[in-house]
């Protein structure tokens, strides 16, 4: 049995769980989302906690979506209530980020500006030129738009120069600095 998968979700104040079938909707104060429940696992309501059981205990499938299953639910009830954030941090002269509406437009070193909208369930705030901030109540959404963003110019090895997280630390690469001295006479000595 799933150490994860066995502990209560708690419902906090404010937010409404409803179970149809195989499909659980969760409303807060931020918006609703919904979830559709694997055959194998069943999810009950009691008081002010969500449980997950498995089935079928001997099901190789069901042990795997237990764990799995009770961090969704857990996760809609965040983004519900609080939300999720990433920021992100632009390195580069001359790189910089600025909001149109509800679109990011980047200046990335390239012959033209790149643009990415705001999907539906996503807002965008940018602090000064080189920092942003994806924010949204859905965890995987949040996660995939940034994600999508820093594959625009991911940070590269030897300047660190490109879009990261806020809190990554890229792998930096020595470069060519021992061959720099062994070749810089030019030849002979006359």
């Amino acid at each position: 049995m799933s150490r994860i998968g066995k502990k209560p979700v708690i419902i906090p104040e404010g937010v409404t769980v409803n179970i149809d079938g195989s499909l659980i909707m969760v409303n807060g104060p931020k918006g609703n989302l919904s979830q559709k429940l694997p055959a194998d696992l069943k999810v009950e309501l009691e008081e002010n906690q969500i449980l997950v059981t498995n089935k079928f205990q001997g099901k190789k499938s069901a042990r795997a979506m237990h764990g799995s299953l009770r961090m969704i639910l857990a996760n809609m009830i965040q983004g519900v209530t609080a939300g999720f954030t990433k920021t992100l941090k632009i390195i580069g002269t001359g790189y910089r980020v600025k909001l149109e509406g509800n679109k990011l437009v980047f200046s990335l070193g390239f012959s033209h500006p790149v643009e990415i909208e705001a999907p539906e369930g996503i807002q965008f705030e940018v602090d000064g030129n080189d920092v942003f901030k994806v924010n949204g109540i859905d965890k995987v959404l949040v996660g995939q738009i940034a994600a999508k963003i820093r594959g625009f110019r991911p940070p590269e090895p030897y300047k660190g120069k490109g879009i990261r997280y806020q809190d990554e630390t890229p792998r930096r690469k020595a470069g060519k600095a021992g061959k720099a001295g062994a070749g810089a006479g030019g030849g002979i000595a006359k």
